[in-house]
């Protein structure tokens, strides 16, 4: 089973992510900001890091930077409304990370995770 840490500050956005993936057959932790779920990420393996990118304290790039720096093997999401940021090269995003811009369907948004978890 894929173990998900996902970091979304939009609290309806993120119980209906967890739902959707919860009801796909993943096992999803969630926080509304990148500060802990780097803590989370720090204290066991996740199969995929699935952020938003504009949260306070933490963004979701610098989460991933340092997520990535922590677990080279783990995947990485970001969902935004601003797809031009996530994509913007100085932004030091992990090169192999996906977008996924808002709106999205839910299905779209699974079917995405599964082909990255399959890679």
């Amino acid at each position: 089973m894929s173990r998900i840490i996902l970091a979304e500050d939009d609290g309806d956005m993120r119980r209906f992510l967890v739902n959707a993936l919860e009801k796909a057959g993943h096992d999803v932790v969630s926080f509304d900001n990148g500060k802990s779920a780097y803590e989370r990420v720090r204290e066991e393996p996740f199969s995929l890091l699935l952020t938003d990118i504009v949260m306070p304290e933490m963004d979701g790039i610098e989460l991933a930077r340092k997520a990535t720096q922590l677990d080279p093997d783990l995947k990485v999401m970001f969902i935004t409304g601003f797809a031009a940021v996530a994509l913007n090269p100085d932004s030091q995003a992990p090169k192999d990370a996906k977008v996924l811009s808002k709106p999205f369907h839910l299905r779209e948004l699974v079917s995405e995770v599964e082909k990255m978890l399959a890679q």
